[in-house]
């Protein structure tokens, strides 16, 4: 267990996220646990990002992750439209981050996550364990005068209470953008039950190169 005190601020990371239809709705709903409500469509959400240097973080240090679930239409943000999140897979490069996140309920494993663009051509890179297992390409621009901001909410469980966490964001997207595939490397790794339908549909997402946001590590009891 981390003794890292919550909340915790990464500033400016590299940061992939979007969400997409999956392939086989019925697996995913069967990862959103008793209680909770997966989107009508059963989409799934996903976050590759890169935390290049230790100043970036006020105690975490440089890491990498990727987490990844569905989205719950019951528990939506304080926005009352974007959709609370569960993570079923949460793929981190820094065990001191794994510490944190896992006393606060998130499903932390061993893994990395690279990002890399060549012109306008980005290749988000997942490994678990050191097997590469999600790859994410998309075609990217250059950020303008655009900012996203706000508070996103993820639902975790700790000892069997489940908590509810607001976790606020500033990012500055790139213009244009839009994800050319998205391919599950391992049919045998348990994140393939969250593949994308074929054809590939994205519902939302973007790519900033500067992505700011607070860890407050789960925030109050759900009743």
């Amino acid at each position: 267990m981390s003794d890292l005190v919550a909340p915790q601020l990464v500033v400016n990371s590299r940061m992939i996220y979007f969400g997409w239809v999956p392939a086989d709705p019925d697996a995913v709903a069967a990862l959103v646990p008793d209680g909770l409500k997966p989107m009508a469509n059963r989409q799934v959400f996903m976050n590759q990002y890169v935390v290049d240097r230790p100043e970036q973080t006020s105690g975490f240090g440089a890491y990498s992750l990727t987490y990844i679930g569905p989205d719950l239409e019951d528990a939506y943000a304080p926005d009352g439209v974007t959709p609370g999140r569960w993570w079923t897979h949460y793929f981190n490069s820094s065990e001191v981050v794994r510490g944190y996140a896992v006393a606060r309920g998130a499903p932390a494993t061993p893994g990395r996550t690279t990002i890399e663009i060549d012109g306008d051509t980005l290749v988000a890179t997942t490994e678990a364990d050191g097997v590469p297992v999600i790859r994410t390409t998309a075609r990217v621009g250059r950020t303008g005068t655009a900012v996203n901001r706000g508070q996103l909410r993820y639902v975790t469980e700790v000892d069997g209470r489940r908590i509810s966490g607001n976790y606020p964001f500033v990012a500055e997207p790139v213009d244009p953008f839009e994800v050319v595939s998205l391919e599950f490397l391992e049919p045998g790794h348990p994140v393939h039950a969250l593949r994308p339908a074929d054809p590939l549909q994205i519902v939302w997402g973007f790519y900033s190169p500067r992505s700011s946001f607070a860890y407050p590590g789960g925030e109050s009891a759900m009743g």
